[in-house]
């Protein structure tokens, strides 16, 4: 298997964890408010994932810093966002709606270098686009605001997507990935105490997805997240992505009794559909240069 294959297949296993993020801060906004879960999430992670990496930590320099403090905006935005979307929108649906960055990562992508995305992305766009309509329709033909707080955030995440994968190319990957960290528990810090009342979680479930997010949503998935986008393209970053809804609806199924309905079947089927041939135009790719002979692979 390529590099790249092992980095894709460790991206699917942070998007499971991912999906999975979705009932821990449902079942977090139950105890505390957004801006302190946040705080909380990002502030656990930091601080285990800083003794885990302390020597690498004491090394940065002032690059690092900078790209870090711009990501750990961008996360606190994405988090931010994502909560107050679920005060009035449902975790699956919350999750189908942030998967739009399958959609804007490969357009802002192309935009970015004049060119058009390659078929086989350029079909998973629209089965994807398909699917998220399928799931965000209604009689009423209107989205709650909390809808639209989770597709702002679905932005500011293609945005940090982007960025990540230009900015693990230039520093010390480990040590930028806890850093931002860092940034976005501050963020949620600063604005817990100018508009909420900090405190920690008053019950055993509280405490279960404080430390859900904090240690195996955040810490592991976004430093593995920024180790692994080394490896890989943005636009296949955003399309592993796609599967993040799927995990999302089926943890929301199982622990928060959110109904399995027809659209969550059908759209649904439309993102795995898309995902599906995004990464079979990567295999057969990697197929062809493997077994192309040596003269023609050295250039």
């Amino acid at each position: 298997m390529s590099l790249q294959g092992k980095a894709n297949i460790l991206m699917v296993i942070v998007t499971m964890f991912w999906g999975i993020s979705y009932t821990f801060m449902v079942m977090g906004l139950e105890v505390l408010e957004a801006y302190n879960v946040v705080a909380l999430r990002c502030l656990i992670a930091f601080i285990i994932a800083g003794l885990i990496f302390l020597p690498k930590m004491l090394r940065v320099n002032i690059k690092t810093i900078l790209y870090a403090s711009i990501q750990g905006f961008l996360l606190f935005s994405v988090f931010a966002l994502s909560l107050y979307g679920l005060k009035t929108t449902s975790a699956g649906n919350a999750g189908f709606i942030l998967s739009l960055t399958v959609v804007l990562v490969p357009i802002i992508t192309s935009l970015m270098e004049r060119r058009l995305p390659s078929r086989a992305v350029s079909f998973a766009v629209v089965a994807t686009m398909i699917g998220i309509t399928i799931l965000t329709f209604n009689p009423s033909l209107t989205f709650q605001i909390g809808d639209i707080l989770v597709a702002i955030a679905a932005l500011c995440y293609s945005i940090y997507i982007i960025l990540n994968s230009t900015f693990t190319k230039n520093v010390e990957s480990i040590s930028y990935g806890v850093y931002q960290l860092g940034v976005a528990g501050l963020f949620g810090a600063f604005f817990t105490m100018m508009f909420e009342s900090p405190k920690l979680p008053s019950t055993s479930s509280g405490w279960i997805a404080i430390l859900g997010l904090g240690i195996i949503c955040t810490a592991f998935c976004f430093i593995a997240q920024a180790v692994v986008q080394q490896y890989t393209s943005p636009t296949h970053t955003g399309l592993i992505f796609s599967l993040e809804p799927i995990f999302a609806a089926i943890f929301a199924l199982i622990f928060l009794g959110e109904g399995l309905t027809s659209q969550l079947v059908i759209g649904g089927a439309f993102i795995l559909i898309g995902n599906t041939v995004a990464q079979l135009e990567q295999f057969i790719f990697m197929k062809k240069l493997s077994t192309a002979p040596h003269s023609e692979t050295m250039i």
